[in-house]
């Protein structure tokens, strides 16, 4: 499901309307907030949102520097997508946020870009082709069953990169560097998992 909704970033109406977790969306049955495994390489990450900046680099004419609020005051969407763990779990999720396309188109590529790299507060990396991400709506995400991430799941900003393995789901995420490799290695294809990460295909290469 992908949907177009009312963007209202921080008003009163947000906050709201955030105050309770949903379970169910347009029919279909939600996994909880709760239903995910703690497994990040250093433990959940506590950021400062007051000095938060969302950085946009690499080849990209104007690089950019987006405060929390400015990334919300973009277009956003909704859609319920499901991470699957290579532990052998999942969760079905409805996540808020904006098209990461969007927030790339702003700083404008340069020849040549074709992969996108995100970086994380904790030092963990992965990237994704820039084709997947614009063909596929992938969300930058803020939001999860109607509230907003908190620091075990990601806040601020989590990448929902759908039909991929969760270690492609980066969270805490800093920093988007644009680049041109494709066969980039982020902390676990650099241990041997699949720089792909597609579910279709075995996550170790």
């Amino acid at each position: 499901m992908f949907s177009l909704i009312g963007n209202s970033g921080l008003s009163n109406e947000s906050i709201k309307l955030s105050q309770s977790e949903i379970r169910e969306y347009k029919g279909e049955n939600l996994s909880s907030i709760n239903d995910f495994h703690e497994n990040s390489i250093t433990g959940p990450q506590y950021i400062d949102i007051n000095t938060y900046s969302l950085k946009i680099i690499g080849l990209v004419e104007n690089s950019q520097s987006l405060t929390y609020n400015q990334v919300l005051s973009e277009q956003s969407y909704e859609k319920v997508v499901t991470l699957y763990c290579v532990e052998g779990w999942n969760a079905k999720i409805l996540w808020k946020g904006v098209l990461l396309k969007d927030l790339i188109e702003k700083a404008k590529l340069k020849d040549g870009a074709n992969t996108i790299i995100f970086k994380a507060y904790d030092g963990y990396s992965s990237s994704l082709p820039l084709a997947y991400v614009y063909d596929n709506n992938i969300l930058l995400a803020y939001n999860m069953n109607s509230l907003p991430l908190f620091p075990e799941r990601g806040f601020p900003f989590q990448v929902v990169a759908e039909s991929k393995w969760g270690y492609k789901w980066v969270k805490w995420v800093t920093e988007i560097e644009i680049g041109n490799d494709p066969t980039y290695k982020g902390f676990w294809e650099s241990r041997g998992y699949s720089v792909n990460g597609d579910l279709e295909s075995y996550y170790f290469n």
